[in-house]
């Protein structure tokens, strides 16, 4: 059996997500500003007409931020029943994984604030983190979110 992942980047670390649960990816666009907006949401976009709220990923995994490049792409996402862009650094394939070269993360690394870690796979000398989307955010947050 095999998974099928989208691998994109955040600080030259390689995450991943089940394709299963991405709609398309996009180079980055406009984004309009909400007031009052959790820290991690850069805004809303016109996606084909409807409005998709945008999430940056460093920042909520707390990662320094950096201007948008060419490569920066927003992962459109089904998150819980909500579609929302990912803003990510970089998409960098579609690959599919051996269920056997994936692992649960180690426990000594899982708190709270990563309960989004699902597990991490091993491909050849590169470790991929695999993204439990649904856990991202906290129920609180996605509530601000999908009020959006």
């Amino acid at each position: 059996m095999e998974q099928q992942l989208v691998v994109f980047e955040l600080e030259n670390e390689s995450y991943g997500v089940d394709i299963a649960v991405v709609e398309g990816i996009i180079k980055m666009q406009e984004i309009t500003r909400l007031p009052r907006a959790p820290h991690f949401m850069e805004g809303i976009t016109n996606l084909r007409g409807a409005v998709v709220p945008v999430i940056d990923l460093r920042k909520r995994f707390g990662l320094e931020q950096q201007e948008a490049t060419r490569d920066t792409r927003i992962v459109i996402a089904n998150m819980s029943g909500t579609k929302v862009g990912l803003i990510v650094d970089a998409v960098n394939q579609v690959i599919r994984i051996p269920e056997d070269a994936i692992e649960p993360p180690p426990s000594m690394t899982m708190t709270v604030d990563s309960a989004f870690i699902k597990s991490v796979a091993k491909l050849d000398k590169q470790l991929v983190i695999l993204l439990d989307l649904d856990k991202v955010l906290s129920l609180e947050e996605r509530e601000l979110v999908e009020a959006v």
